[in-house]
């Protein structure tokens, strides 16, 4: 029973205490973002949009028997 009171009292500080992690949520969906963004860029940039589009287009047919 002791441990889980350390445990309980351990989380609520990292919870609320100086070293909660405020505002990680926004950094780690800016950075999400920028990654995204810099795979479309390179996607466009090597031309693979139509060797892409036409592996999707592909793929659907045969799943769909067209």
């Amino acid at each position: 029973m002791m441990k889980v009171n350390t445990w309980a009292r351990t989380v609520v500080s990292r919870m609320r205490g100086k070293g909660r992690d405020a505002g990680a949520g926004f950094v780690e969906y800016a950075g999400l973002m920028i990654i995204i963004a810099g795979i479309f860029t390179l996607i466009d940039g090597l031309g693979l949009d139509g060797l892409i589009s036409d592996a999707i287009l592909n793929a659907v047919q045969d799943v769909i028997g067209g």
